[in-house]
């Protein structure tokens, strides 16, 4: 392989002059600007991730262990010099771009997010500013503008993960010990430099982009005033491109959204987690999850996500007003896996005969349903409500609890009919008489047309269809003189929690009893301990010390079992020994299979 080169810092210095004196705000837009340009993404609701590079080339494996993805070389810590030689044995022949954008068409997908770089730093386009890219492999063509055509063809928009961070570049702030290629002292406004350099390619080669994903902010080097310096160097390029909010420095780890005053940003990024509500109206949101355990291509990684949780995940995010962005994980040779096409293919069946219901639609008006989930549509005389019915009626019953609305019409979702429904109210809400058998063991869509604005009088709190039970803080009984309610910015939690004496318990609907995994959202400095309890079932365990009152985490408490079905009660007590105060934000209880 050729030596691999960078472009001479002297290139980049009329750059380096854009970083000179950071802004502190982003780019000034009305509320009726925004809003145009985050339409289509908001009608979008589903999109392609796909992560792809020379990490394809081993596959996941190394040194006798098979669990690597996309941070192979972190992972690893295998030199530089040696890791480039993948890039040797990176030849994708059987890459078709017509052929990956039609599978993501016709999974009912609007756009497709793909690394233009990763972490290590490698470029899947040819790009002037370095040689670590597509031009050190045998592979001569340029997959982004093969994608860009295809894309263009097929009306769907195409987007670039972008990684802030660079394993690779000498310039990028924390070098790692094991970049035996780089010399020198780093600098990172050289590394910014070269870094706008290559985006201003990638907007003006491929453009117009619909999003740039950004990524690998979280390391020191990176400040919230770059990343707003970023945020506004890249919309001066395309003023209408739609940025994460991974440019800044506000994420709060896996939950995606930004906290405290380091967000940038026009949107959330929750990983490998769908938000228990969302995040109400006015805010933008995106899950991106895997259909197995790794986001770059592992041979040996079989643990696919079935059909059903996919398009169930899809059916979520919307439901709570966010988007769903599902990642492939392509071979070397350019090969989507076969697994992952085969779900895509099965999701696009569901899309087929269900589309509308999740296109364009709003978050869920209501905060829960035990049989499923609901996406709205709003209309000149009222709404049209999509319900999602995961969990069928064995006796054909389906109430759709506290609405309260005329129900104009009802009727089956299928591709050529649109089969009635019967319709009555009740105190309790509407109940609708539906067919004996699901017609989608998957998801069933139910359309409702309401008459006038929404009347609905929340339900309490119950089991979910799969049987899960998520008590949050916001619907707890507080019992006790200092534990309180924390609400406003930022705040969602039970907090104050310094007497040991204090107490709390939550009411709610048991539909399937068992036993149960209980676990607490907490946030704590220092170790404690919480006891819960559901009539004799008692179970306890050690809160997890985040160092953060505003930092949370999953802490497993151990088991509870429920015996009868109906309304029960839940209670969580400090266990006194030791105690120290934390912040809950909710307990959650998943079913345990049968032993």
């Amino acid at each position: 392989m050729n030596s691999l080169r960078l472009v001479s810092p002297s290139l980049l210095m009329p750059l380096i002059s854009l970083i000179a004196a950071p802004l502190v705000a982003q780019v000034a837009e009305s509320q009726v600007q925004r809003d145009q340009r985050m339409a289509w993404f908001r009608d979008a609701r589903f999109g392609l991730f796909i992560h792809w590079g020379v990490y394809s080339v081993p596959a996941g494996e190394w040194n006798g262990q098979t669990n690597y993805g996309e941070w192979f070389l972190e992972q690893t810590k295998m030199p530089v010099s040696q890791y480039e030689k993948f890039a040797d044995q990176f030849n994708p022949v059987r890459f078709d771009a017509r052929q990956w954008v039609r599978l993501a068409k016709e999974a009912g997908m609007k756009y497709i997010v793909i690394t233009s770089k990763h972490h290590d730093g490698f470029g899947i386009y040819p790009s002037d500013q370095t040689d670590w890219c597509i031009k050190s492999t045998p592979f001569k063509r340029d997959p982004l503008q093969e994608l860009a055509k295809a894309c263009r063809a097929a009306g769907l928009r195409l987007c670039f993960y972008h990684s802030i961070m660079d394993w690779h570049h000498p310039d990028w702030g924390t070098r790692r010990a094991w970049n035996d290629k780089a010399t020198g002292t780093p600098d990172m406004d050289r590394y910014v430099a070269y870094m706008k350099a290559q985006l201003k390619e990638l907007i003006t080669r491929y453009g117009p982009l619909g999003i740039l994903w950004f990524d690998g902010e979280w390391e020191q080097p990176w400040t919230r005033e770059r990343g707003v310096d970023l945020y506004n160097y890249v919309r001066s390029l395309q003023p209408d491109i739609i940025i994460n909010n991974r440019v800044g420095k506000g994420r709060a780890g896996m939950d995606g959204m930004d906290k405290g005053t380091g967000g940038v940003g026009d949107y959330g990024t929750p990983e490998q987690e769908i938000p228990p509500t969302g995040f109400g109206p006015g805010v933008d949101w995106e899950s991106c999850m895997t259909m197995n355990n790794h986001w770059g291509y592992n041979k040996h990684d079989q643990n696919w996500k079935s059909s059903a949780m996919l398009i169930r995940n899809l059916i979520d995010c919307a439901s709570k007003g966010g988007n769903y962005l599902l990642n492939v994980g392509p071979t070397s040779e350019g090969i989507i896996p076969a697994p992952s096409v085969e779900r895509l293919k099965e999701i696009g069946q569901w899309m087929k005969r269900n589309s509308p219901a999740i296109y364009g639609t709003t978050a869920s008006p209501f905060k829960r349903l035990p049989w499923g989930r609901c996406t709205k549509k709003l209309t000149r005389s009222g709404a049209t409500l999509y319900l999602h019915v995961f969990d069928w009626p064995t006796d054909g019953r389906l109430l759709v609890p506290g609405l309260n609305n005329t129900v104009k019409k009802a009727y089956l979702m299928r591709p050529s009919t649109k089969e009635a429904i019967s319709i009555q109210s009740r105190p309790e809400g509407i109940l609708l008489t539906v067919p004996a058998a699901a017609p989608d063991p998957v998801s069933a869509t139910i359309v409702l047309r309401v008459k006038g604005a929404l009347d609905i009088t929340q339900p309490g709190l119950a089991q979910d269809y799969d049987g899960s039970i998520v008590l949050p803080a916001s619907e707890a009984r507080l019992h006790g003189n200092q534990i309180k309610y924390e609400t406003g910015h930022e705040r969602d939690n039970l907090g104050f929690w310094t007497d040991p004496a204090d107490w709390a318990d939550w009411e709610f609907k048991v539909t399937k009893p068992g036993r149960f995994e209980v676990t607490a959202e907490v946030a704590a400095l220092e170790k404690a301990s919480l006891q819960v309890s559901v009539g004799e079932s008692k179970t306890a365990g050690p809160a997890v010390v985040t160092r953060d009152y505003g930092k949370f985490k999953l802490a497993k408490l151990g088991a509870l079992e429920i015996t009868t079905p109906g309304q029960t009660t839940l209670v969580v007590r400090p266990v006194k020994e030791g105690w120290h105060a934390i912040n809950l934000k909710a307990i959650r209880l998943k079913p345990l299979a049968a032993q």
